[in-house]
């Protein structure tokens, strides 16, 4: 990734960390595995990482309306991917692409958890690197940035999906 996105991502990370949290969050930069970073999963992440602030929503897919946690990976795949991702979570965690170990997670993967204390899919979200990732949490917030290592997200952690394959990005329209 050039030198001037990597500085772009951190201070606008850093600037809606600080403009949607409680308090002072550390910058996300997006890791590079072997080198090399998507120019799709710059603008994937781009694309979440500018939703930060927006309204949770029951339902809802697109930034004027909210957001849960499906429609806003749904939003963010078609507007910057140009991919038509399932709506639900569970259609999401199903899809027919590879699974990844949490060891080689890569920037626009997704994640899933089981939020309800058992192991069934309950919720998603877009891993932007550094053990970070966006989501639409729940009623009454915002989607945000959280820490897949904190222990509430570690605990809940299922699996990722790596929806950005050279499949995938073959197939667009």
């Amino acid at each position: 990734m050039s030198p001037f996105l990597r500085t772009f991502l951190l201070g606008l990370s850093a600037l809606l960390a600080a403009c949607a949290s409680d308090g002072p969050r550390e910058a996300v930069a997006p890791a590079v595995s072997d080198g090399y970073f998507s120019p799709v999963a710059e603008d994937v992440l781009i694309r979440a990482i500018g939703l930060v602030g927006t309204p949770y929503r029951y339902g809802g897919n697109t930034p004027a309306g909210g957001f849960d946690c499906s429609g806003l990976i749904g939003y963010v795949y078609r507007d910057a991917a140009h991919l038509s991702l399932p709506r639900s979570t569970r259609e999401l965690s199903a899809m027919r692409v590879p699974l990844v170990p949490r060891a080689a997670l890569q920037p626009g993967d997704l994640l899933f958890f089981a939020t309800a204390g058992d192991s069934v899919v309950s919720h998603a979200g877009i891993y932007v690197g550094e053990e970070r990732f966006v989501h639409a949490p729940s009623s009454g917030g915002t989607v945000r940035l959280d820490s897949l290592s904190s222990a509430y997200w570690s605990k809940s952690y299922l699996n990722a999906r790596r929806v950005l394959t050279s499949a995938t990005l073959v197939s667009r329209p």
